[in-house]
């Protein structure tokens, strides 16, 4: 049985089996440090998932977000839960998924007043697009009790800190108005997970459901009411989308695997350029000099101190970041040591860390190139 395709992360318990109840036949899987997910496939469908409890906060979402990428290589990782809404034109039940996050606790205190210093993540494009489309569909209440009111999917910012903000009137809550106030809602551990996955080339999307309005009534017998309510109806937008996302992965790798069965591949081995010029090439293998027909461990470890070389560069020259630099390094030595290993374990692990690489590296078009012809030649790895 296959592993996890989509993980889905959640900070209590009330959330967790929200989702939970979603699974088929889940089986419990353990990371090396200790980490326990669940695996199960969701219910009438194939799809795969993996879940996992982080606690409140964004510090341990972040570092369970990024244990769970190393351990299932996901397509895209899900943070689902719920939130308070920062405006009262979010209604209570309904489901907010983040275009964005804002780190909000970023700033600097100065002798007139806190000054706003945030980092912000937008959702990747092909998640949004899905989303965006299930939001126009929206069947993804289907399922919901009919006998209340169906909630509605709202896209837009959210904003995650670390403090339980329960109040209108606080000092904090008017700066956050004052600063975001094109959040919809607000939380403690979406800016965690958007880092983990930033960091790893995993995409990620936030789906929260609205259980609070942030206004002092936290605590009373109404947000008892509408937090199972709330969660159900984020793991019900969640879970559709991950079923999406799952499809558009299997769809582009059977077309993937078409395109290979029809067309030729070129490897040039040589130290200088190679030209072709036909109509047609199809079913070709063109290797230009005295290399071997077979790629070598050797080899590959050479191309990845050169690819370290140029990583550095472009560091250098400030097009990385030294977040993604430090990130992409740390994929590098990865790679490396599952090269060393010499086994079919460490083929594997080696074609994820550079298929991580590549997502953290995708805009710099010289690197994503070099690092796309280093995967096609691990899978001839002799």
């Amino acid at each position: 049985m296959m592993e996890a395709q989509v993980v889905i992360l959640t900070a209590l318990n009330l959330e967790y089996d929200a989702v939970r109840r979603k699974m088929v036949d889940p089986q419990v899987r353990r990371h090396k440090k200790g980490t326990l997910f669940e695996i199960g496939t969701l219910r009438g469908t194939t799809c795969r998932v993996a879940l996992g409890l982080t606690d409140k906060g964004n510090q341990h979402a972040a570092v369970l977000a990024e244990r769970a990428i190393e351990r299932f290589s996901p397509v895209a990782v899900l943070f689902v839960g719920v939130a308070g809404a920062l405006w009262d034109t979010t209604p209570l039940g309904d489901v907010v998924m983040a275009t964005h996050v804002y780190a909000y606790h970023g700033g600097t205190s100065e002798d007139d007043g806190l000054k706003a210093r945030p980092r912000v993540w937008e959702v990747a494009h092909g998640v949004s697009q899905l989303a965006s489309h299930l939001g126009r569909t929206n069947d993804w209440t289907d399922g919901l009790p009919s006998d209340v009111r169906l909630p509605k999917i709202h896209f837009g910012a959210i904003a995650a800190g670390e403090v339980v903000q329960n109040s209108r009137i606080s000092y904090e809550a008017k700066w956050i108005r004052d600063h975001y106030n094109d959040a919809l809602a607000i939380e403690m551990e979406g800016a965690g997970v958007a880092q983990a996955g930033h960091l790893n080339g995993c995409p990620v999307a936030i789906v929260r459901g609205i259980s609070d309005r942030a206004d002092g009534t936290k605590t009373t017998g109404a947000d008892g009411t509408w937090q199972p309510r709330a969660a159900a109806n984020a793991a019900a937008f969640a879970v559709r989308l991950a079923e999406e996302l799952i499809k558009e992965r299997e769809h582009i790798a059977m077309h993937e695997g078409d395109t290979a069965k029809t067309s030729g591949t070129v490897y040039n081995f040589a130290s200088g350029q190679v030209g072709i010029q036909a109509a047609h090439v199809t079913g070709s293998h063109v290797r230009m000099g005295s290399a071997p027909q077979t790629v070598t461990t050797g080899g590959l470890a050479a191309e990845l101190a050169a690819f370290r070389d140029l990583l550095r560069r472009e560091r250098s020259t400030g097009t990385l970041d030294d977040a993604t630099y430090e990130a992409a390094e740390a994929e590098l030595d990865i790679a490396s040591e599952a090269l060393e290993a010499n086994t079919p374990e460490g083929k594997n692990a080696f074609v994820l860390a550079l298929k991580r690489l590549r997502g953290l590296i995708a805009d710099v078009a010289e690197l994503a190139t070099k690092i796309a012809t280093l995967i096609v030649a691990a899978k001839g790895l002799s």
